[in-house]
């Protein structure tokens, strides 16, 4: 199920003010806004590995972006630059796939296109309540994600962790009881907790490496009002 197109745009506008006044974020800039895509860049983007038809890139392994830790904001628009956007979880091959690679690298955790629908245009939204339990979605293609207390359908097992900083099962919002700052976006932490690979929310404003996915969105966009490009 999509969410709607004001739930999406409210996003755009507000994705970069999920801080309290006691946290810490990067910036403060405002009117934080989604990037448009560049079409060289989109022709030349990363291409380290593939699932199904979509390429994918770490930053960690790319070197424009090795160095890079950033808030979930910037990591969505430095992969729509290149017609990507964070990559999201949604079927279990693909879900192994990014556990193999922080497992395997010895990532300790990454950024997802993962998002809790808690800003403006998410109200009165009886199919989101409790937010904690039916209001995430993938920002990337504004797919709703199964609820936060059962396992996907098929995958045997719950990928939200099963303990945190309050030791509780995520999501567990535990950073707004410490500076007021809701912990609206999903990262793949890699034994943070001593709970193995496995899913957590996090306020936004962290700063994390990332894992890029195609935007078929993007790249057709791009396809269609730049004639003859390569993707």
């Amino acid at each position: 199920m999509k969410l709607s197109v004001v739930l999406v745009l409210a996003l755009v506008a507000l994705a970069s003010s999920d801080v309290g006044p006691n946290s810490r974020p990067k910036s403060n800039r405002p009117g934080r806004f989604l990037s448009l895509p560049v079409p060289q860049k989109c022709a030349n983007r990363p291409k380290q590995f593939q699932f199904g038809r979509h390429n994918y890139f770490f930053s960690g392994n790319v070197p424009a972006h090795s160095q890079q830790k950033v808030d979930w904001l910037d990591a969505r628009n430095i992969c729509r630059e290149y017609c990507m956007d964070l990559v999201s979880l949604e079927s279990l091959e693909e879900n192994n796939m990014i556990f193999r690679l922080l497992q395997q690298g010895n990532v300790p955790y990454i950024w997802t296109s993962g998002r809790l629908c808690d800003f403006k245009g998410c109200e009165n939204r009886r199919d989101l309540e409790p937010k904690s339990l039916f209001g995430w979605f993938w920002s990337a293609n504004q797919q709703k994600m199964t609820p936060t207390n059962q396992a996907p359908a098929g995958w045997g097992f719950n990928p939200w962790s099963q303990t945190g900083h309050k030791k509780t099962r995520q999501p567990d919002n535990a950073e707004f009881d410490i500076n007021g700052t809701n912990e609206s976006c999903l990262a793949v932490l890699n034994n943070v907790y001593e709970d193995g690979i496995a899913w957590h929310d996090v306020a936004c404003y962290h700063e994390k490496p990332f894992v890029c996915e195609d935007s078929d969105e993007l790249l057709n966009y791009v396809a269609s009002t730049n004639r003859g490009i390569r993707l």
